[in-house]
């Protein structure tokens, strides 16, 4: 156990001197903001100076459990009210969002020649929660592994590319509100982290209100792998996985979402002392700053290089689908 934690320090130190100099710089650009410096200067320092195997355990860590952190201690941030901001329509939005985008990158996989269960990942990737989902779907349709890691490279590959497109889009092109603006990344970028660092570089109030929409994506997780494990069962003609039962499968959901649904009705139900939001606020703010810096540190420009140009195609598609879609949607039920 000390030997782990010792392989964890250089990159969790490396990734809260990032954040605490971005945090430094944004007082004197405070319309760039930390959270957009912050991963900016990890994506340089992690292509260059900071290439070391020594910080990828510790980079890991860092983006991986305390941006799973930041999202939990936002449950003390928001209550029941706050997410019935978003609206019945915001609901129906995001149901609307994940069913088109599923079918269409299964059907566009079946057309580009790529296996079942590689277009089950990365729709499933792409609709729920990224990285996150592909591991609950693999075992679940008895992908391989290669088919796994390919899938999840190519899912932080669009999302990577998003997570900058998106709040020019909606900012500078659209003029969007900042409900607008959260609807379109909450329903569209694969992770958590791309979510909170594209939304940090509009404002707060995005990053709060993507992050909630991100949120309702990720618990349809559950339903998601039941389905495709179904389907795939069906289509290879093999008994279903007992582990992916409808009451098992329910372990899938993220411990930090439960954990964030569960202060959120703690805040909800009791008036709270401000020094819990208070506390609450400055920890998620230093969390997801630091995690930002680390997703900066991790971004390796050269694997998004080695994919070949089917995939890219694949992913460019599936990018101006989500975009083009979500666009829509966002107008026919006047989001924001």
């Amino acid at each position: 156990m000390k030997q782990d934690y010792q392989h964890i320090l250089p990159g969790l130190f490396l990734s809260i001197l990032i954040a605490a100099i971005a945090k430094g710089l944004a007082t004197f650009f405070p319309s760039i903001g930390a959270a957009s410096l912050a991963i900016c200067i990890g994506i340089v320092l992690g292509n260059t100076v900071c290439r070391s195997k020594r910080l990828e355990k510790g980079t890991k860590f860092s983006e991986s459990k305390l941006l799973e952190l930041s999202v939990a201690l936002l449950g003390l941030t928001v209550t029941f009210q706050t997410i019935g901001d978003l609206g019945f329509s915001g609901l129906i939005y995001i149901i609307f969002m994940m069913v088109s985008v599923i079918l269409f990158t299964y059907f566009l996989g079946g057309r580009l020649g790529f296996k079942d269960e590689l277009s089950f990942m990365i729709a499933g990737g792409n609709a729920v929660c990224g990285s996150s989902a592909i591991g609950a779907i693999a075992p679940a349709i008895r992908a391989d592994s290669r088919d796994k890691g390919q899938a999840i490279v190519l899912i932080n590959l669009l999302g990577t590319i998003l997570m900058f497109v998106l709040p020019v889009v909606g900012v500078q092109l659209l003029a969007f509100s900042d409900l607008a603006n959260s609807a379109m990344i909450g329903g569209i970028l694969q992770s958590v982290g791309q979510v909170v660092a594209s939304a940090s570089l509009i404002s707060p109030r995005v990053t709060q209100y993507a992050t909630l929409f991100k949120i309702t994506r990720i618990l349809f997780l559950v339903l998601v792998v039941f389905v495709f494990e179904r389907l795939m069962a069906k289509k290879n003609q093999v008994s279903p996985l007992e582990h992916t039962t409808a009451k098992s499968m329910f372990t899938n959901v993220p411990w930090y979402i439960l954990a964030f649904l569960i202060l959120c009705l703690l805040n909800s139900s009791f008036s709270l002392p401000v020094f819990f939001s208070t506390a609450s606020k400055l920890s998620s703010s230093w969390f997801e700053i630091t995690a930002l810096a680390a997703i900066g540190l991790r971004l390796d420009f050269k694997k998004f290089l080695q994919e070949g140009p089917k995939f890219l195609i694949y992913m460019g598609l599936i990018g101006m689908f989500q975009l083009v879609m979500a666009l829509m949607l966002i107008f026919i039920f006047q989001i924001g």
